[in-house]
């Protein structure tokens, strides 16, 4: 949505920014993408149409700000994941709309049949857009950790698993953090908490990205090791003074190897019996809908 709020006429490096940013946004949208402003960033790096130094990244967002207020960038292109709000829910005062809605929000669970039970973690809220585009297809459990889990969310985990082991459930974490020393840490933490937590050793914990092979595949753009992790020393001893984010491999890239992970650990069969019974379910409130209308 474009909307003008204020004129701006971007000239030079403001002109560049906005209108590869534009071409970016266009490329992603077509794929089912919305990118956050640090993922756009890096794809302007990944293309070397700048340097990846913070100063581009502040004039990239300045650009953006001001492309939307001027009606020349869309307001519906970037998500901050780091915002929320809480408000009214669309209302509805007749029997057959409510109807007509609440098939949508029937749903079964895909995995209560099957042999394995499979989450998916990703260290940042940033890419949350990702990941739920990865999961869906699936129906995959999934959450972002924000950084280390809290003692809380990972009690909570430790319950949820306990409860599949019990059910006898090969139990998988599917794990995605940033190459760097806190980032590779909290795929250990994790497993250690999981085992603590679910009182067992089955929960099986998967780290799938970012690793070693991956950066030297993608060639994703480095960033200094963050000398001020108390993790850094020994980060550093085994891959130098370097550190690559998740974020700056393209979204596309991430959902396949999602996808690729979880097909590993799902039975078809058993998946498309639990769609067809969503199916009928629906339909059954569908019937419901138009003897309502009548």
């Amino acid at each position: 949505m474009f909307i003008e709020y204020k004129a701006y006429n971007p000239q030079g490096n403001a002109k560049f920014l906005i209108e590869n940013a534009n071409r970016i946004i266009t490329d992603y949208e077509s794929q089912g993408f919305k990118l956050t402003l640090r993922q756009l960033y890096y794809q302007f790096v990944q293309e070397n149409l700048f340097a990846n130094v913070k100063a581009n990244y502040d004039k990239l967002g300045d650009a953006i700000s001001r492309g939307r207020m001027a009606g020349i960038v869309s307001w519906d292109a970037i998500e901050d994941k780091h915002r929320s709000s809480s408000l009214p829910d669309e209302t509805m005062d007749d029997v057959s709309s409510a109807l007509d809605r609440a098939q949508w929000f029937i749903d079964v669970n895909h995995w209560d049949n099957q042999e394995c039970y499979v989450e998916v973690w990703v260290e940042k809220d940033a890419l949350g857009n990702v990941i739920e585009r990865a999961c869906e297809k699936y129906n995959v459990p999934h959450m972002a950790c924000k950084g280390y889990l809290s003692t809380s969310m990972a009690w909570e985990a430790g319950q949820r698993f306990e409860e599949k082991i019990d059910e006898g459930k090969r139990c998988v974490v599917i794990h995605l953090g940033d190459h760097d020393a806190s980032g590779i840490d909290m795929s250990r933490d994790n497993q250690d908490r999981l085992n603590l937590f679910s009182r067992s050793m089955d929960v099986e914990l998967k780290r799938i990205a970012l690793n070693m092979n991956q950066v030297e595949k993608y060639n994703p753009p480095p960033n200094p090791a963050k000398q001020t992790d108390p993790r850094a020393k020994d980060y550093i001893k085994r891959f130098g003074d370097i550190s690559w984010e998740l974020d700056a491999l393209k979204p596309k890239v991430i959902v396949d190897m999602i996808t690729r992970e979880v097909e590993k650990y799902i039975d078809i069969d058993v998946f498309n019996d639990a769609q067809e019974r969503k199916e009928k379910l629906r339909g059954q409130v569908r019937k419901l809908a138009e003897k309502a209308r009548k």
